[in-house]
């Protein structure tokens, strides 16, 4: 630990310092938009996640769970809040029906497109921050 210490400029923390503070505001944006869409962070993760599933428009528990960096048992309790408020329903696997497949209904996923219209003109200021710097790029 001591190397990597001795190893960092001022510089080096001036650079960290941003990346932290804009990435902070890209969240904390994304925050008060999901707040006033009336949903907490957590759901609007969940949505997103569930959406952004690659090759796919759905997502298991295990992945929703690691996605969002919580517990599988907080995963299943989410996902029942989601359910609860009509943004998500369950199915079962094609394959392997112990499979639960989580998959966003049309007003969830009318929903994620409302806040993700925001959400794009916030990551293209988040890259703004990193390329304005000239130094981070995104």
């Amino acid at each position: 630990m001591q190397e990597m210490l001795a190893t960092l400029t001022k510089g080096d923390y001036e650079q960290l310092a941003l990346c932290r503070t804009v990435i902070r505001r890209f969240l904390r944006r994304s925050e008060e938009a999901a707040r006033a869409a009336g949903i907490t962070p957590q759901q609007h993760q969940l949505l997103l996640a569930v959406k952004g599933q690659q090759g796919r428009d759905w997502a298991c528990i295990g992945e929703l769970a690691d996605a969002l960096q919580i517990r599988h048992h907080a995963a299943v309790g989410l996902v029942d809040r989601c359910e609860a408020a009509g943004l998500v329903q369950r199915s079962q696997g094609l394959r392997d029906r112990r499979q639960v497949r989580v998959l966003l209904t049309p007003q969830g996923e009318s929903l994620l497109a409302r806040l993700e219209t925001v959400g794009r003109d916030e990551l293209d200021r988040l890259k703004q921050g990193f390329l304005g710097t000239g130094e981070m790029l995104l």
